[in-house]
């Protein structure tokens, strides 16, 4: 195990990926991790976009628990039972790290209730909430942990350029070169994706648009059913359209809309805190739409995103699709009943590049078998699949590395 293997992004992928080489016995002087951000210790609140474990450093941390469909499909590259046993082994690597494990809050609702099957289906997914002080707390021991374990880092630090075919790597003031390439940006690594894309000529398949808007109101009108599902999932499909419309990253207790800046551009997603001092007996939660058939998906879901930075709260920026939020959160009044007692930001929007096809048994693109993508980089959403895609990647590494040395 000589090669000197570069992570592109020190997000949730990169991070699990480095923790499984190290792991499994990779030297860590080996290993270096370039991201634009900021350390776990120096990063601040309102740097949601980039820095150590990316965006899921101040989210509220949920894990869906054996539930690898949602968030980008994990068990298409390597199997349902190996998805499984994969996101299993996120949450006992987060649980290893975290400072009071018994903390954790977990949900495991088993039927669909009664009460919401006039109106919606629901996705029955076990979860685990961690919390964003925690996480925090996670990330510090964890970038430590790496550090000690002898992982170089470069924090502050543009990726400009990667040349596949060289493995040379242009920075912002210098270059640096690769055995092993993982890619894993974030989102707002998603234009340099495309350039990569672009100039090697690889191969895609398009993704569903996701985007809709934040929700937000007092908790006790939705009680019953965080009662049985902390995460909870309900979702509408409209195959004539190709539309299917679910809410999505349920924030609860201590909840609270924050605002994200990708291309310039604002956007809304939700956190939930631990801390009692915090607590605001609201609820929040995505209601987002996945729409299918649109030409050139990225490009025209930026276009919708601009169109809605002048009035946060005005629907009818999503255009012929609004219609389809606005009788959703009817539906959703019809059952809790909080009448006009409720906020929405608009939009909240993944923004999904198209997806690079790669080698299912590790990742890998097809005609650069050292280079792996994961995270947002393989459409990938949420910390369980991100993360379990990082793990994956790591694990297959290490097995080609064995092979390869006693060859």
């Amino acid at each position: 195990m000589d090669k000197h293997i570069i992570i592109v992004g020190s997000g949730v992928t990169g991070v699990f990926a480095a923790t499984k080489l190290i792991e499994k016995g990779y030297p860590g002087h080996l290993i270096t991790i370039i991201d634009k951000g900021k350390d776990a210790f120096n990063r601040k609140p309102n740097e949601i976009m980039n820095g150590f474990l990316g965006a899921g450093l101040f989210s509220d941390g949920k894990i869906a628990y054996l539930h690898n469909q949602i968030g980008g499909q994990l068990s298409k590259y390597c199997g349902k039972e190996k998805a499984d046993d994969l996101v299993e082994e996120v949450v006992n690597t987060i649980k290893k790290l975290h400072p009071d494990p018994d903390k954790i809050m977990y949900s495991n609702p088993i039927e669909e209730p009664e009460f919401i099957k006039k109106y919606f289906k629901m996705r029955l997914a076990p979860v685990y909430h961690i919390g964003t002080e925690y996480l925090h707390e996670i990330g510090k021991n964890w970038y430590s942990w790496l550090r000690a374990k002898g992982v170089n880092f470069y924090f502050n630090t543009k990726v400009d350029n990667i040349n596949f075919k060289t493995q040379c790597i242009s920075l912002s003031k210098s270059v640096i070169y690769y055995d092993i390439l993982i890619y894993a940006t974030g989102k707002d690594g998603i234009d340099l994706t495309q350039k990569l894309i672009k100039k090697n000529k690889l191969k895609t398949e398009s993704k569903p648009v996701q985007i809709g808007v934040r929700f937000e109101a007092p908790q006790k009108y939705f009680q019953k059913i965080l009662d049985l599902a902390y995460d909870f999932k309900l979702y509408q499909e409209f195959e004539k359209e190709k539309i299917n419309i679910r809410t999505f990253c349920v924030n609860s207790n201590a909840a609270y809309v924050v605002e994200e800046k990708t291309y310039g551009m604002k956007s809304y997603n939700g956190h939930s805190y631990k801390d009692k001092d915090k607590i605001n007996n609201m609820v929040n939660f995505g209601i987002i739409m996945e729409i299918e058939g649109i030409k050139n998906p990225f490009s025209w879901a930026k276009k919708i995103v601009k169109k809605c930075q002048k009035d946060n709260k005005d629907i009818s920026n999503l255009g012929k699709y609004s219609k389809f939020i606005n009788n959703f959160i009817d539906d959703l009044n019809k059952i809790f009943q909080f009448g006009s007692n409720y906020k929405i930001y608009v939009p909240e929007v993944k923004f999904l590049t198209d997806e690079v096809l790669v080698n299912n048994n590790n990742l890998s693109l097809i005609n650069y078998p050292n280079v792996h993508f994961g995270g947002d980089s393989l459409s990938a959403r949420g910390i369980a699949v991100s993360a379990a895609q990082g793990l994956y990647i790591g694990e297959k590494i290490i097995e080609n590395e064995t092979k390869r040395n006693k060859s």
